[in-house]
């Protein structure tokens, strides 16, 4: 008796996983017995194998031993065995989903799985083998029904795919640690890649004890050291589910505000060798996108770069949104990263460039001046062929976006796992964690800043005072309290693939230096790019930079700049980067729409209908409210077009223009790519330096160290009056930083001949 009351409490207490099942059948039904790791908790679940047409399952209620769980498979198979009785028909670890085309219901399992990593004492797990099984005994299925099981195939599961049962793995450490959100909640987020395949179960039975969560993208846990001192390095890549799929397939925002490509990137890090006791451990998170715009390709095998499709909708409301969507997961502020090009012979991503500028111009005008976009254009491309330290130049600029946004630090007991409703604020209420009170009675008080130093009586601008950490003895202060990263990097260049993860991998040197100061496991938050470690983490960025690169785009990442890092031979990797953009030509003319239908199955985009087109019948996937471009396509006749000097690249603009501002013209596009940079001076003739975060008022003036020139060559007509001039480049420009502090220092001024 008192070992069924310990098993309730387990169980009540949300304290056990389902980690290892078996699934049994008879001729009416699937019996699925599941049990934790510990083999305490034994719970049965059976499907109905008669229906066809709707999922029948049930959930017993019981929770069994070992040994009552047997007795109850031998009585189920003495009750059958008129019928042939009770048969196992394979072992698993958890179910990915149920999914139903035109015939039977199909259930996904896991038959094989691999630990890749732990965090905080979590498993994380990779599929290594998986399994689909009708529910129904279909002898005979239509060719649509096989085509349709052969196209979900293609969405490999032993690929890129991986999971925790314990561990909220599609959230970062922070929302795990200060987020108290139910089960049923976070299988909802962008971040669960089987949220369609398993909203049957969960609506039926109202648990998620028998499921698992995957996530989409990269993982990789390594063991790194620097000065002798170890320490564990993890780096997470979870793709987005919403507006999901293919390089030329998708591309921009739809009028959700959901971008392509997107993809959230952690860093976390935590010392190897920890004594008992605490674990101090920190995370920090960026994000890449692609260019929240109603624009497009369309991949041609007559052309390796197709042009550039611009719906221009001057109201911005998609960008508005998806920038909201930014807010509203991440905090203020958001800084944008955008590193495609300022200048081309003939204009293609420069089009992008301008017009990205002029909706952050829009959008920050509603917007109080601490909460603006902070909006950093820096031609990547262009640097890199002008300078041959373009990485020390990148982690420049990112220190300040570091600086601004911050991440995340927090001490936890050893003993303690982060599972369930376990939040910082519970473990603050329980002084397992001493938090920062800024309590003015307090003189002992201290806070960390972005960079890692401690200063007294301030208050810290990474944790905000309106959390709530629960009944807290404020007597009680750590030397080191726990840090909130506050706001995001967004960074992107075209694809978002080769260029966004070159500045990802700066961005993380220059946060790991700053995580590795604050673990005490280096006196100054410097790593050298020459050094082993700063080869051993770009290794690691490369590799997620090539395992996005090909889920996205078919090929591995162009990684020029880091060929050129390790000194590798210029020939070897010219002949490299020729093979992977005939590679990723072949995939996106060729392979690319198969895999995009592939895509929507899987995330239940498209649901197969009888009497309905079967979806290879389509001609895109704009026919079933996917919303690929913004517009129908019942609106693409309304629209006009305009060619621009790139002989290809199409302006496409909308029907309702006539309440927006008017276009800019054909020529305006060339001017803005011959452009020079200017200053914002407000009306009161503040310098550009005066304000950290200018005005977006019009008035302009141009400083002597302009070259003499037409002002309609100077500046294009409806480009942003916020950049900050800059004297050495003219192809970078900014609202939140100091370039000109940058150019002083000297290291821009160092360039190849």
């Amino acid at each position: 008796m008192a070992a069924g009351a310990d098993k309730t409490d387990q169980a009540g207490a949300g304290s056990f996983y389902l980690q290892k099942f078996k699934l049994f059948q008879t001729r009416s039904k699937f019996y699925m017995i599941g049990w934790d790791k510990s083999k305490i908790i034994w719970r049965v679940l059976s499907i109905d194998r008669q229906e066809t047409s709707e999922l029948n399952i049930r959930e017993d209620p019981t929770i069994y031993s070992s040994n009552e769980c047997k007795e109850l498979l031998t009585r189920i198979d003495e009750g059958n065995r008129s019928s042939g009785g009770l048969k196992i028909v394979t072992e698993c670890y958890g179910i990915v989903g149920f999914v139903k085309f035109l015939g039977p219901y199909y259930m996904l399992l896991i038959t094989k799985r691999r630990k890749i990593g732990t965090i905080c004492g979590h498993t994380v797990y990779g599929i290594a083998e998986s399994k689909m099984i009708a529910i129904t005994n279909c002898s005979m299925l239509s060719k649509n029904e096989n085509r349709y099981k052969k196209l979900l195939c293609m969405v490999d599961l032993t690929k890129d795919f991986f999971f925790s049962y314990s561990y909220n793995i599609m959230c970062s450490l922070q929302k795990n640690l200060c987020d108290n959100e139910s089960e049923h909640i976070l299988y909802e987020t962008m971040f669960v890649w089987n949220e369609f395949l398993t909203r049957g179960i969960r609506n039926r039975l109202k648990s998620m004890m028998w499921t698992v969560a995957l996530v989409y993208g990269f993982f990789k846990q390594v063991k790194l050291s620097i000065s002798e001192k170890e320490f564990m390095f993890t780096l997470i890549a979870r793709r987005s589910r919403h507006y999901a799929g293919t390089r030329y397939l998708k591309r921009g925002v739809n009028e959700k505000g959901r971008v392509a490509n997107e993809v959230e990137t952690e860093q976390i890090v935590f010392d190897a060798n920890a004594k008992p006791g605490t674990i101090e451990i920190s995370s920090v998170v960026q994000i890449r996108g692609s260019i929240p715009l109603f624009w497009s390709q369309d991949s041609s095998w007559l052309n390796m770069k197709p042009s550039i499709i611009l719906h221009k909708n001057q109201k911005y409301e998609a960008t508005r949104l998806h920038f909201d969507n930014l807010v509203k997961r991440y905090g203020n502020p958001i800084v944008i990263f955008n590193l495609i090009k300022t200048y081309e012979r003939r204009p293609r991503e420069s089009i992008l460039r301008a017009e990205f500028a002029r909706a952050i111009d829009f959008i920050n005008k509603d917007l109080p001046a601490e909460n603006y976009l902070r909006f950093l254009h820096w031609d990547l491309s262009g640097h890199s062929q002008r300078a041959k330290n373009v990485l020390e130049l990148l982690l420049l600029l990112v220190s300040d976006a570091l600086n601004l946004t911050g991440f995340f630090y927090c001490q936890v007991p050893s003993s303690v796992k982060l599972s369930g409703a376990l939040s910082l604020a519970s473990l603050l209420s329980d002084n397992k964690i001493k938090p920062l009170i800024n309590d003015p009675k307090n003189n002992n008080d201290c806070v960390v800043s972005g960079d890692g130093s401690h200063k007294g009586n301030s208050k810290s601008e990474f944790l905000p005072m309106d959390m709530s950490f629960g009944n807290v003895d404020q007597n009680c202060f750590a030397a080191k309290p726990p840090i909130l990263q506050k706001g995001v990097l967004r960074t992107n260049c075209i694809d978002c693939l080769d260029r966004t993860n070159v500045a990802q991998y700066v961005y993380g040197l220059a946060a790991l230096s700053q995580q590795l100061h604050l673990l005490g496991l280096i006196d100054a938050p410097a790593i050298d790019f020459d050094s082993p470690l700063s080869d051993d983490v770009m290794d690691i960025y490369e590799k997620m930079g090539d395992t996005l690169a090909f889920q996205y785009g078919g090929s591995a990442a162009h990684n020029k700049i880091f060929c050129e890092r390790r000194g590798q031979w210029k020939a070897a990797t010219q002949s490299q980067e020729f093979f992977r953009t005939v590679q990723r030509y072949y995939s996106n003319t060729y392979m690319d729409p198969m895999k995009q239908d592939a895509i929507n199955v899987f995330l239940g985009y498209f649901q197969p209908q009888e009497g309905k087109p079967a979806l290879w019948e389509l001609n895109s996937d704009q026919h079933y409210n996917i919303g690929r471009r913004g517009p129908s396509i019942a609106n693409e006749k309304a629209r006009s077009f305009k060619r621009s000097l790139s002989e290809g690249n199409i302006l496409g603009e909308d029907d309702t223009s006539g309440e927006n501002e008017a276009s800019s013209s054909t020529s305006n596009l060339g001017e803005e790519n011959s452009q020079k940079v200017h200053t914002s001076v407000n009306a009161k003739g503040l310098s550009e330096s005066t304000p950290e975060i200018p005005t977006c008022e019009r008035d302009l003036s141009y400083s002597r160290y302009m070259p003499l020139m037409p002002r309609r060559h100077l500046l294009a007509e409806g480009e942003p009056g916020y950049f900050h001039q800059l004297r050495f480049l003219e192809s970078s420009s900014s609202n939140f930083l100091d370039l000109d502090r940058i150019s002083s220092s000297g290291i821009l001024a160092r360039r190849s001949l």
